[in-house]
């Protein structure tokens, strides 16, 4: 399979048509897949609370747009900001295994190629901060 300009268009306009503003398209065969690789669709106002993966890191690599990755200590306070933008020449952020992070979508179309360990694991309670 080719990731593509009509890949990227076809999950854009579907999280446009989201509730939450954002769509994924999996690589992996089943969320009990040993890696988790997928495009990730978001769009403006998608809701991205501060969080963490206790079990794996993560990569971002954005093939368009532009989003705001924030890391935070356990008050919410930020420790780092990063602005992806490959227009910019900043195409990606590595998130290391229990790091609490949250994103902010800042342009329309925004698209990332995301890589994590599986299997897939929902998110705990105690792994948001509200």
């Amino acid at each position: 399979m080719i990731i593509n300009k009509e890949l990227l268009d076809k999950v854009s306009n579907e999280a446009k048509q989201s509730d939450r503003l954002r769509m994924n398209y999996n690589f992996h065969e089943s969320l009990d897949s040993k890696t988790q690789r997928l495009l990730n669709a978001l769009e403006p106002g998608t809701k991205m609370p501060i969080h963490r993966h206790r079990h794996t890191a993560e990569t971002y690599i954005l093939l368009r747009g532009k989003i705001k990755v924030t890391f935070h200590e356990q008050d919410k306070s930020i420790t780092s900001e990063y602005t992806l933008d490959p227009l910019q020449e900043n195409y990606g952020v590595h998130i290391p295994v229990n790091q609490w992070h949250s994103l902010e979508v800042l342009e329309s179309d925004s698209v990332i190629f995301e890589v994590k360990e599986g299997p897939y694991s929902p998110l705990k309670e105690k792994d948001i901060l509200l």
